[in-house]
């Protein structure tokens, strides 16, 4: 039997009634998101306005995932964290926000991050899977446990003055991140913003798509970015939108593996 939606107070309908005024969303809508479960991996530059903007949404549980530390140089883009919170834990200073933000959803803190070990049973407690990394290996794996645990992740990633968004869901046959990305690129070829350094507004961007793929999914409206890699260049202001195709020969969701071809 289907979960029964939580009810909203008069104070929470007050706080979301610009939402519930949208036709495609509205009061049932607004309890959706009230009951959804949302994990966001990373709460660094695209995991700020991801979590920002699903906690001031309304997703009644919020789980955050990091095993880092806040430092000065992160200030420039994770608006998270304040000059306070350096030396702290992200996950502990990323929930002090978003409690602040809104008081009326939970906030789980995961101070281990996501490692091999529990990356399958994590998933699977959540509806979404918002991948804020910024590395290959942790992609890979946040991709693999995503598809075997049946869970979309909303993929994100930046580069200097550019970046993507897309969603991999293989129960509705899309494909996945390995469907993109085969192989990683050498490490020349993607150097990480240590090294490339990056404009420290355009994880703000790239994460509010994020947020705003997964509040589609959540809601069942509109159309996910399922299949198409959205490309944004804030120095042309331009967006660009790719086909990915699933590969029927993935290493993850292709034809060959266990669960290969079943969505």
């Amino acid at each position: 039997m289907p979960t029964a939606l939580p009810p909203l107070s008069p104070a929470e309908l007050a706080r979301y009634s610009r939402h519930i005024l949208l036709g495609e969303i509205g009061v049932v809508g607004q309890r959706k998101l009230a009951g959804a479960r949302v994990l966001v991996i990373g709460a660094g530059g695209l995991g700020s306005p991801a979590a920002l903007y699903l906690a001031a949404a309304g997703v009644g549980t919020l789980g955050i995932a990091d095993f880092d530390r806040v430092v000065d140089h992160n200030l420039q883009r994770q608006l998270l964290h304040d000059t306070a919170a350096i030396g702290e834990t992200k996950v502990a200073s990323a929930a002090r926000r978003l409690r602040a933000t809104n008081p009326f959803i939970q906030i789980v803190e995961h101070s281990d991050g996501v490692t091999v070990d529990n990356a399958l049973g994590l998933f699977a407690d959540y509806d979404v899977i918002i991948d804020g990394t910024d590395n290959f290996p942790a992609r890979y794996l946040n991709n693999d446990a995503a598809f075997f645990a049946q869970r979309p992740i909303v993929y994100g990633s930046v580069f200097k003055f550019e970046g993507q968004v897309s969603v991999f869901d293989s129960t509705r046959g899309g494909p996945c991140y390995r469907c993109l990305h085969p192989t990683p690129p050498p490490a020349e070829m993607a150097p990480s913003c240590g090294v490339a350094g990056v404009l420290g507004v355009l994880p703000g961007v790239i994460g509010v798509l994020q947020a705003t793929e997964a509040l589609k999914m959540l809601l069942g409206i509109g159309e996910p970015l399922i299949g198409r890699l959205l490309l944004w260049d804030a120095l042309e202001g331009t967006f660009t939108e790719l086909t990915v195709k699933r590969d029927p020969h993935c290493v993850a969701c292709g034809d060959g593996t266990a669960k290969g071809g079943a969505a």
